[in-house]
């Protein structure tokens, strides 16, 4: 993983986000030198087990937890019978794409597959979609209503 230098990204610097600096540089530096080509399937189970963690009732709950986490702002774009469409925006997810080649959100869609799979009891998966041009994230959440736990 690449960290991009430009003089546009460091624009984007400011108080609220040099706070969130460490966290940026551990999860889109620090660990994909650590955990090498494993990085995304390592960071999607440690999503769901950080949901296991952290359980919540709502989807109010969960778009909260990512304010808090500071993944960024979430918000359902698309509720079909087999899926859910949830787009991932805001300051934070503009950063990590301007300054990171290749950053990771598999985290972030770990955590929505499990709090899925444990509110309605069925396996369920996910896997994001990066949209560089409008700076978001698209998690497809989706389950087989036949395949239960």
């Amino acid at each position: 993983m690449t960290l991009k230098k430009s003089s546009e990204a460091n624009e984007h610097l400011h108080i609220e986000s040099s706070s969130s600096f460490g966290y940026e540089l551990i999860r889109d530096f620090i660990m994909p030198e650590l955990l090498g080509k494993h990085t995304p399937e390592l960071l999607y189970w440690m999503g769901k087990h950080v949901a296991r963690k952290f359980p919540l009732a709502t989807f109010e709950e969960v778009a909260e937890f990512f304010k808090e986490a500071n993944w960024g702002e979430l918000q359902i774009v698309e509720d079909r019978r087999s899926f859910k469409i949830y787009q991932l925006s805001g300051p934070i997810v503009e950063r990590r794409l301007q300054m990171y080649s290749e950053p990771s959100f598999k985290l972030e869609a770990g955590f929505l597959a499990e709090q899925y799979q444990q509110h309605h009891s069925v396996l369920t998966e996910c896997f994001e979609q990066i949209k560089k041009r409008s700076e978001q994230i698209h998690f497809t959440v989706q389950w087989d209503k036949h395949d239960t736990i």
